[in-house]
Order: C-alpha cells, then structure tokens, then sequence
C-alpha cells in the first residue's frame, strides 16, 4: 500500500503560536516545515534576492523598482515596476512544486487556497488578543500597547494578501478544516488535536 502523501495548511492570527505549532507538528510527524524556505525557493526561481521577497512577505502591494535593494533581475524589467501579482505566483508555484515532491507542512502564504485541488489538512490557530499581546511581549520586549499595535498591522497585512489573491475571508471558520484557539490547551495541546483529527479523518 503506498504511503500516505501528507499536506497541513495552517494559517494563524499574528501571536497565537502558529509556528510554534507547525515546528511541533513537523517534529512529531517527521515532516519538513515550509516558512521562510518558501521565500528562498521562490527566489532562487524567480531571479530575485531572498530578502526581496522576505520583505514584502504577506503583504499586498505594488512593487517599484527604485525603492528596493538587491534585485539581481531588475534590468530585465521596465522601470515602472512588477505587479504583486507576479511575486504571488512565484511563491504559489514554490508551494505546489514542493507538495508535489513529498509530504510538507506549510505556514500561511494563502497556502490553504494555492493547495485547494489538492488533499490537504486545513488547520487555523487563533487566541484571544490579551494572549497574543502577552507572547508578543516575551518574544519582543514591547509594552502591550505596542505589541497590540503591532499584532493589528501584522494582521491587516495578512487579512488583505489572503483576501485579495484568494477572494475569500481570511480567518473564517469555514475555510478550514480545524480550528484551534491555543490559549485553551497549549502548543502541545494543539498539536495533539491536530494529529488526532487528521487520523480520524483520513487526512494524515
């Protein structure tokens, strides 16, 4: 019988501890997770600097040559600039390639929606704001106030790249499979639900 071919999507709310959760996940599966790798792979295809695409991460907006760095393709586009669009598909095309190569466990970046013809896991971690303000505190040294700050322009940004390329509701139960709020039973917690879940439903 041919091995079980495993794809998780897991969007999250900024501080709930989504990479937290993929990084367990990965590890109790055995199963690679794709964060920042997909930038490095997007960009080794595309012809653009890693931190080109690092930069502009999960964000909607267009492009103009003059005000970036490092780009080692820019003589081979006009001056006015590239459309978003363009560096969508590059990281959409880095997403399929790698799970189409094996299984993979992916972080964000809409992948839920580049993935959809394909069997995947769907999984959403979310907390309430006084949790996330309070793990963005340790992990930053801000105050809360601007750690709350910084969670809702984190959050717009990834509201409106979801929403623009997938011309859905990013954080909408019903997109997903599985929702978790962490600050109920924990990363671990999470976890554990997750591969409990996906077994039972034949996804994992």
């Amino acid at each position: 019988m041919d091995e079980k071919h495993i794809l998780i999507n897991i969007g999250r709310q900024f501080g709930a501890g989504g990479k937290g959760v993929a990084d367990l996940l990965g590890k109790r599966l055995g199963i690679p997770v794709y964060d920042n790798e997909l930038l490095q792979k997007a960009a080794a295809e595309s012809g653009f600097s890693p931190a080109f695409f690092k930069k502009n991460d999960e964000k909607r907006r267009l492009f103009r040559f003059g005000s970036l760095f490092g780009l080692n393709r820019a003589s081979s586009y006009a001056p006015s600039g590239i459309d978003e669009t363009e560096l969508f598909k590059y990281q959409s095309d880095a997403i399929r390639s790698i799970a189409e190569q094996g299984n993979a466990i992916f972080l964000g970046r809409a992948s839920d929606y580049v993935l959809r013809d394909m069997e995947c896991l769907d999984v959403f971690i979310c907390a309430p704001m006084e949790d996330r303000v309070a793990r963005v505190c340790q992990r930053t040294g801000m105050t809360a106030e601007e750690a709350e700050k910084f969670i809702v322009k984190k959050e717009r940004a990834r509201r409106d790249y979801y929403n623009f390329f997938t011309l859905g509701n990013w954080g909408v139960a019903a997109n997903y499979d599985l929702c978790l709020d962490s600050s109920l039973v924990g990363l671990e917690g999470c976890v554990d639900i997750i591969i409990d879940f996906g077994r039972k439903t034949g996804l994992l």
